[in-house]
């Protein structure tokens, strides 16, 4: 069976990009505080995702003294961020369903009608389904490469409709922990997504047209983001000790 993503490691700079990414991921891994124990360390990864998260879809980031979230797209955030550990065998095996839980509780409070939660629009069925293929198996690409194009793929594919933003976000940290390459998810890639909110929409505009000099330029900036997020993820583990 042809490998579809394979193509995409010959891009300009991307396998260089990839593997700058991976090491300065690993590395994060090899931290004294992290060799000691990651379970703080993550949490506080976990966190700080989920608030930059929703804040690149215009959300107010700050969570109250006394922990009671009442920005919907927050609140979401921060479910779907809690879920992860617990979705990742189902990611593994069933993407789809993975995909759906991950929506509805991030649009729990952005809809008018529960009923619609957790179901793809129509016309987005095929292009799931080859996602869930290439996470299931169908790729033998890096996990950094994979985890920028389900990254990129959810977010032109907007399949629910709410909370799309929120949701591929999160199942490009499952991905990354799927593939091994961040098994601990230490690293916050989404902060750098935030602080240049404007390079990020328009590099996933970019992926979306599918033209080769769009896609390249989503990787990288993926790449780049990954390498801030591991930077972001050392921050943690020195305020740690």
């Amino acid at each position: 069976m042809t490998d579809v993503l394979a193509p995409l490691l010959g891009l300009d700079g991307v396998a260089d990009a990839v593997k700058a990414a991976q090491d300065a991921v690993f590395a994060v891994h090899r931290h004294p505080a992290n060799l000691r124990g990651a379970s703080a360390t993550a949490a506080e990864a976990s966190v700080r995702a989920a608030r930059a998260s929703a804040a690149i879809e215009g959300a107010d980031p700050e969570i109250p003294a006394d922990a009671a979230v009442t920005d919907p797209v927050l609140a979401g955030a921060l479910r779907v961020a809690e879920s992860l550990e617990s979705l990742l065998p189902t990611w593994r095996r069933a993407p789809r369903q993975a995909l759906a839980r991950m929506q509805v509780l991030a649009a729990a409070d952005l809809v008018s009608d529960p009923e619609t939660l957790g179901r793809p629009r129509a016309g987005a069925a095929d292009r799931l389904d080859l996602l869930a293929q290439l996470v299931t198996g169908g790729t033998s690409v890096p996990g950094v490469l994979l985890a920028a194009v389900v990254h990129g793929e959810l977010l032109a594919l907007r399949a629910f409709g709410a909370g799309d933003g929120v949701v591929a976000r999160a199942a490009a940290r499952l991905t990354m922990v799927a593939t091994g390459v961040d098994p601990k998810s230490l690293t916050v890639p989404e902060v750098a997504c935030l602080r240049q909110s404007r390079r990020y929409r328009d590099a996933a505009a970019g992926f979306a047209t599918g033209e080769p000099a769009g896609v390249r330029e989503w990787l990288l900036f993926c790449c780049e983001a990954l390498e801030k997020g591991a930077h972001e993820a050392r921050g943690i583990a020195r305020a740690a000790g």
